[in-house]
């Protein structure tokens, strides 16, 4: 799987043990992501369903929640490592006006997206193929694992050759994708088990941050703006959920449209809301049990803000976040046990 700023790699263990807890055969991921929680649902034995408003997220979700099984992606990923090298956006943008990559793996890159248009492959395969081609370029990347920015000197993974490799097959039931707005999607989300909840909490826009990943799945080389060489309509697509003004009501709206009995809910102690009124809004909805975990920040927490001279600007804060996992449900002695 791709870096990823709020991934949720080091809670999937604590999340899986307290779904086996529950009596629920299906669930929502409503914010995917990488949809590496929708997919420990799916190896649960869940019917998941994987929704995220990014495109490369649904295509992360057609590749690990949704396909079912090899088929001919192995045959189609040969056939895109034979392309031969371009000079196209990637090259001319995130190598040259921007230093995400090293030009040569920029070429490829160029030469397979464009490759990958012209095979015949269905939504499923062409899925899994763009997850292939974006998780080989976050192997060669020269970032802190955002794309606000870039290293000022190559990092040494980008000096490796870019290497598709085949996204495994997750086991368990196939389950659905979709690319809705998440209050969107809640109305309709009529016999759902279970709701995992994790929306953005901070202003930090994943959209921006994610900005690359999204223009190699569209393939659609729009113009962009300043030394992040970020897609012009990062400047208009904005999620309520990074505004503190807006954020509690979207939230607010959000448990209210959704009818499913269990909820478990991921937030941060940096969030834009006070754990106890979010506590006090989910006893709403049912009994609320919490588990905390100690966690990491991301690795450009540690190393700091810099100008585009390489100067540090500022000093770093604090390294570590409190993770918070809310279990809400109509049984307090099953998310009890669940939690123990």
């Amino acid at each position: 799987m791709i870096k990823y700023i709020g991934s949720k790699r080091t809670l999937v263990p604590r999340i899986e043990r307290i779904v086996r807890g529950l009596p629920v055969a299906s669930a929502a991921d409503l914010f995917a992501g990488t949809t590496r929680v929708a997919q420990a649902l799916r190896r649960l034995g869940l019917h998941v369903i994987s929704n995220d408003l990014a495109s490369y997220s649904e295509a992360f979700g057609r590749a690990y929640v949704e396909r079912a099984e090899q088929g001919r992606v192995p045959a189609l990923l040969e056939r895109l490592r034979a392309s031969e090298p371009v000079r196209g956006y990637v090259t001319a943008t995130f190598c040259e006006a921007a230093r995400y990559f090293r030009p040569e793996n920029g070429m490829r890159i160029d030469g397979m997206r464009a490759a990958l248009d012209d095979l015949d492959a269905d939504p499923v395969e062409r899925a899994t193929l763009l997850t292939a081609l974006l998780e080989a370029a976050d192997r060669v990347d020269s970032t802190v694992g955002v794309q606000m920015a870039y290293l000022k000197d190559w990092a040494p993974r980008a000096w490796q050759p870019v290497d598709l490799r085949e996204p495994p097959l997750c086991p368990g039931p196939t389950g659905e994708v979709t690319r809705l707005d998440a209050n969107e999607l809640a109305h309709g989300l009529e016999g759902v088990d279970l709701a995992y909840l994790d929306p953005p909490y901070n202003s930090h826009s994943y959209y921006s941050n994610y900005h690359v990943w999204e223009t190699i799945v569209r393939g659609d080389d729009p113009e962009h703006y300043g030394t992040a060489c970020k897609r012009v309509d990062c400047r208009t697509t904005k999620s309520r959920y990074n505004s503190r003004r807006e954020a509690w009501a979207a939230l607010t709206e959000l448990l209210a449209a959704l009818r499913t009995p269990w909820l478990i809910v991921s937030f941060s102690d940096e969030g834009f809301h006070d754990p106890l009124e979010l506590r006090a809004l989910l006893a709403e909805r049912g009994y609320v049990g919490l588990a905390e975990v100690d966690s990491k920040r991301y690795v450009g927490a540690k190393i700091g803000i810099h100008n585009p001279r390489g100067e540090k600007v500022g000093t770093v804060g604090r390294l570590r976040n409190r993770e918070l996992l809310f279990v809400v449900g109509p049984d307090g002695s099953a998310v009890e046990s669940a939690l123990a």
